[in-house]
């Protein structure tokens, strides 16, 4: 396992689901981790997890919508710990689930609110330390949602997919700042949001309730799993990675020395169809 001593590493989303288990594994690393949630009684669970295990947490409530709680947020991180390194974007909720025509659109907007601006706070209010001291991981959690359709979500579909081009522009952005951005796909794993999926029932569709079904039954990917990939992600060994979407289902450990593809891990781009002949 990579260290990350004395690191402070601010985690969205701590409370539950994958950001609590990259929460938990980053303060097992050694990591002074920033729980950031809205939930007190979840923030509490993870910070006593983390606890037992002899880590290091900094409890705190706060909105990913809200700016200036998010600003806060990071400054209770600086003063604490000294300084804020990495950067994990785990907030997020599934939104309406059903057809788009039925879909309330006060709801679908609330779930870009949540999963995207929510995102471009938090790295808004981490940005100006990162900036100033020359160096920042910052990992955003994309899924499935940003690889492809998904029928009857909608809005939880169409905002990981704005967040894989954000992170690839971000990344351009900062290059120069010695930051790095990228996404992560965290793969098929049972959360909290597979249940919703269960409860939605005929409003999800088949594929979405047999992969659900699935997936809580399986359990789904190991959370070791998407822990070595936000780590790597997080460390130096990926310093020469960035702007990139990469899921743990990718042969990602070969990234530690390999020489990426301009267009490798990216967004995936339309083809431009060729100019029709002129007819004579």
């Amino acid at each position: 396992m990579l260290s990350f001593r004395n690191k402070g590493v601010l985690v969205t989303g701590a409370g539950r689901g994958v950001g609590k288990r990259l929460a938990i594994g980053f303060a097992a690393a050694g990591a002074r981790v920033g729980l950031l949630a809205r939930s007190k009684a979840e923030l509490d669970l993870c910070d006593l997890e983390i606890e037992h295990g002899g880590g290091t947490a900094l409890r705190i409530r706060a909105d990913v919508t809200d700016y200036e709680q998010m600003c806060a947020a990071a400054e209770r991180m600086k003063v604490t710990y000294g300084g804020l390194h990495v950067l994990i974007c785990a907030a997020g909720v599934m939104g309406p689930v059903g057809p788009l025509a039925d879909n309330s659109p006060r709801q679908w907007w609330d779930a870009m609110q949540t999963n995207t601006l929510g995102v471009v706070h938090s790295v808004k209010a981490v940005l100006p330390w990162m900036i100033e001291n020359r160096t920042g991981k910052i990992v955003v959690l994309l899924g499935a949602g940003a690889a492809g359709p998904r029928a009857n979500l909608s809005a939880y579909a169409c905002s990981k997919a704005a967040l894989a081009r954000l992170v690839e522009t971000l990344a351009e952005e900062v290059l120069d700042h010695n930051i790095q951005v990228n996404g992560l796909d965290p793969g098929e794993t049972y959360t909290h949001q597979t249940d919703e999926l269960l409860r939605a029932g005929e409003r999800a569709g088949w594929r979405e309730m047999e992969e659900a079904q699935r997936v809580r039954a399986s359990g789904g990917i190991s959370a070791q799993k998407q822990i070595d990939l936000a780590m790597f992600l997080a460390s130096e060994q990926s310093n020469h990675v960035t702007g990139r979407f990469i899921s743990v289902e990718d042969d990602w450990r070969r990234l530690r020395t390999a020489t990426i593809d301009r267009d490798l891990y990216t967004l995936r781009r339309m083809q431009r169809a060729p100019r029709p002949v002129p007819a004579r």
